[in-house]
């Protein structure tokens, strides 16, 4: 199986959408809880609670590709990618800390799905 079909996924939008801020909020390495309780008012709770388990399991390699190839599949638009980025920049803002760690992924995340 070739590593590109393992960093496939099977998710719906809420799902990505979940793994996505999850994936922002852990830029700091760091998961403050004005940024969880943030999350969970987007997402389900059982949403959030498994994509939160797959998101501890995966590197940053496999937590990038598979974003980018989930945003693929789903036929993200730049509008909604656009929106996906202006959530992103709540969640950066939810704890009043927005560092450079956070201002870097943000900017590497714009990077790969541009």
């Amino acid at each position: 199986m070739s590593t590109k079909l393992q960093l496939k996924t099977n998710w719906n939008h809420e799902e990505l959408k979940a793994y996505f801020f999850i994936y922002a909020m852990n830029a700091d390495l760091k998961e403050s809880e004005e940024e969880l309780t943030l999350i969970k008012t987007k997402v389900s709770e059982s949403i959030f609670n498994k994509m939160h388990l797959e998101f501890n399991s995966d590197n940053d390699y496999e937590s990038i590709h598979k974003i980018k190839n989930t945003l693929q599949d789903l036929n993200y638009s730049t509008h909604q990618i656009q929106l996906l980025f202006n959530e992103m920049r709540d969640i950066f803002n939810a704890d009043n800390d927005f560092s450079v760690l956070e201002r870097n992924l943000a900017l590497g995340l714009k990077r790969i799905t541009d």
